[in-house]
């Protein structure tokens, strides 16, 4: 709530996401079969969005999480799909409530973020799938492969720049 009044721009990733499409619309997650975890293929579908500017009509993406949305449940409440991965749903979107995304993939990750995650799970027993396409021959032992680091700056820098900079109303006449 706090948010609404003070914020010019809000940008909720992974759990931030799924919570606050919960909070702000009562969207509910769905618990996966097993963990999705790895780099996705991602489609723009709204290519005119300025958050997109630059980037490929597919892009790839780091998804790693247990829960999501089903695309039906975000589209029934009235919620824009701006991106989406055939395996894990919607993942970027701008709501009704402006200069509001939430984003259910990782562009913000290290290109050692995954091998981590797996190497915890390992650890704790867990027992996780390899994180699809991530090592080359899905072989833990070699260096993971980068894709997304591009797709990570144009959507931050996008973001920065078209909803946050350009759009933040600055009157320094009212100190």
């Amino acid at each position: 709530d706090w948010a609404k009044t003070h914020v010019h721009s809000t940008m909720h990733i992974c759990w931030g996401a799924l919570a606050g499409l919960y909070y702000h619309f009562g969207i509910p997650t769905v618990e996966y079969p097993e963990k999705l975890s790895g780099v996705y293929p991602n489609t723009v579908l709204k290519q005119s969005s300025p958050l997109f500017r630059g980037f490929d009509d597919v892009f790839f993406a780091p998804h790693s999480r247990e829960v999501g949305h089903l695309k039906k449940d975000v589209d029934k409440f009235g919620t824009g799909t701006d991106a989406d991965s055939e395996q894990g749903g919607p993942t970027i979107l701008k709501t009704t409530i402006p200069k509001t995304f939430f984003v259910l993939c990782h562009l913000e990750y290290d290109a050692n973020t995954l091998a981590l995650e797996y190497q915890r799970d390992s650890e704790k027993g867990l027992h996780p799938h390899i994180p699809y396409n991530y090592y080359p021959d899905d072989d833990p032992t070699k260096k993971p492969i980068v894709r997304w680091r591009s797709a990570g700056q144009l959507l931050f820098s996008n973001w920065l720049n078209y909803y946050v900079y350009q759009t933040t109303p600055y009157d320094i006449g009212n100190k």
